[in-house]
């Protein structure tokens, strides 16, 4: 609420996940996937209503700001994630480990080994503000 007493309006937010763009598709769709479930756990307001057909079924609502999937060089994956953390950014990383066993708990023991500055990502998933997300993702291109 403002002074007056008037809600204030929502803040645009911006949803993007950035992905390795050296991944083969389905590892790159895999780890876009990851991060989507993720986000939408730690932020179910995503969801928006369910939506009705011509035939009055309704079907689950969709995140109505949409999501971005860009594509970064690895290298980049680190220093976007650090940004986006020093700027208050909502981030959701997926490290390199996730993908080399389908085995949660040995992805588990895999992370514990690896200090957080030697961590590398496969993607990461970036929720806010929409200027301070842009800050971080928008010289990226979506991904091909």
């Amino acid at each position: 609420m403002s002074i007056d007493g008037q809600e204030d309006a929502p803040k645009p937010t911006r949803c993007a996940i950035v992905v390795d763009a050296s991944l083969p598709a389905g590892r790159a769709a895999n780890a876009a996937a990851v991060i989507a479930l993720t986000l939408g756990k730690r932020h179910p307001h995503l969801a928006g209503p369910d939506l009705v057909d011509g035939s009055g079924r309704a079907h689950p609502g969709l995140i109505p700001i949409g999501i971005a999937v860009l594509a970064a060089p690895a290298e980049e994956l680190n220093d976007l994630r650090a940004k986006a953390l020093k700027n208050g950014i909502d981030v959701v990383d997926f490290p390199t480990q996730g993908q080399q066993t389908t085995d949660y708990a040995k992805f588990g023991a895999l992370v514990r080994e690896v200090p957080t500055e030697a961590l590398t990502y496969v993607g990461v998933g970036f929720y806010g503000a929409r200027k301070s997300v842009g800050r971080i993702v928008g010289r990226f291109s979506l991904l091909r």
